[in-house]
């Protein structure tokens, strides 16, 4: 079964003016769309064809750039896409509240390490938080398409946010101000799902 693009669950415009309608059409029908495409004719007819994302990119050799990119790719935007919303914003609550309260001192001081995470990340890449065995929360960064799930990334646990500071998610509106563009994702953070994933794997 070929891995599929998946449907955004709002309009392009919904996320305005935090991020801008054009952004997202080209972001997910253009960058997604071809990252999909392309890690489809990365595994035809190899052992990895018919298996799930997560299992293709935890048992990743990661010397094959074109599984390594588009797989990440691939998983990257899908989970970029689902912990995003036009409701989103404000703080997070519960469980996962309390978690980034024990592991980081406070909302804010979590808010500046991710922020530092994005803005630091030297060209592209992604800013993740992720959870580790026993509930743990980190927050670290990796390189273009890379992500805490492939082996050696320096950076482990399951993601349950990720922001994508590639020019491509921010350049239209942004230009090079990236700091502006990851205030600005905060406001349309769904901390419901990342909640939801929060508890699947903690």
């Amino acid at each position: 079964m070929a891995f599929e693009l998946p449907k955004l669950k709002y309009a392009f415009d919904a996320l305005e003016p935090h991020i801008d309608a054009r952004t997202m059409e080209i972001h997910h029908d253009k960058h997604h769309a071809g990252y999909t495409s392309k890690l489809n004719d990365a595994i035809k007819g190899t052992d990895q064809e018919g298996k799930n994302i997560e299992n293709i990119l935890n048992n990743l050799d990661m010397e094959n750039k074109a599984v390594r990119n588009n797989g990440g790719g691939y998983y990257n935007h899908n989970l970029y896409w689902e912990i995003m919303s036009p409701e989103g914003g404000g703080k997070p609550e519960g469980d996962l509240a309390a978690a980034i309260d024990k592991d980081f001192g406070s909302f804010e001081a979590f808010k500046d390490a991710f922020s530092k995470a994005g803005a630091g990340q030297f060209g592209s890449g992604w800013a993740w938080l992720c959870v580790k065995e026993g509930g743990k929360l980190e927050v670290c960064s990796t390189p273009n398409q890379d992500n805490p799930l492939m082996p050696g990334t320096g950076c482990g646990g399951t993601p349950i946010l990720g922001m994508d500071v590639w020019e491509h998610a921010y350049y239209l509106k942004y230009q090079n101000q990236r700091p502006a563009y990851i205030e600005a994702f905060f406001n349309v953070i769904n901390w419901d799902e990342v909640a939801k994933r929060y508890a699947q794997h903690k």
